[in-house]
């Protein structure tokens, strides 16, 4: 198992994940609320975007632009469907407060995503359990993508329900 860790302020535009004190990834988006954002893991440099209604992600490779992947995120269902290579992987949001989420392949979890805390400084790690790098590379952004986009619909929320009660 490899273990990661990843750090993003709430308020912040860039992720940044390390290992072992190192940093080894970046997602870095334009603005706290863009849908647009650039990417780099061990290396690799890739393209992020998602569509207006967030339920829409897509990477591609940013060197060719050539799409690597899109999945489809249902808000209100904790499991989503992704094909890498030919390869089908599940992405599945472990919990109700959407600190645990993982990736799935043949039914065993690939890569468990932790979040260490809630709202105030969102930080965690990654576990890895596949050594395939192409997809892991893909699938580590995107979950941490998928997470991102969940935090911006959960203060959406949050602040129709204050203009309401307001």
């Amino acid at each position: 198992m490899e273990k990661l860790l990843w750090s993003k302020g709430i308020f912040k535009s860039k992720l940044v994940i390390t290992r072992m004190n190192e940093q080894i990834g970046v997602i870095d988006w334009n603005n706290m609320f863009s849908s647009n954002a650039l990417a780099t893991l061990n290396g690799r440099r890739f393209i992020m975007n998602r569509d207006f209604f967030l339920s829409k992600l897509e990477i591609q490779d940013a060197n060719n632009q050539a799409l690597l992947s899109s999945i489809m995120i249902n808000l209100f269902n904790p499991k989503s469907d992704l094909i890498i290579n030919g390869k089908r992987f599940e992405l599945e949001i472990k919990n109700f407060w959407q600190s645990r989420w993982a990736w799935k392949f043949n039914g065993q979890e690939i890569i468990i995503f932790q979040s260490n805390e809630l709202l105030s400084k969102d930080k965690g790690h990654i576990e890895i359990y596949s050594a395939e790098s192409e997809e892991v590379e893909i699938l580590i952004l995107l979950g941490l993508f998928v997470r991102n986009q969940l935090i911006l619909f959960m203060l959406f929320i949050l602040l129709i329900v204050l203009f309401i009660i307001i």
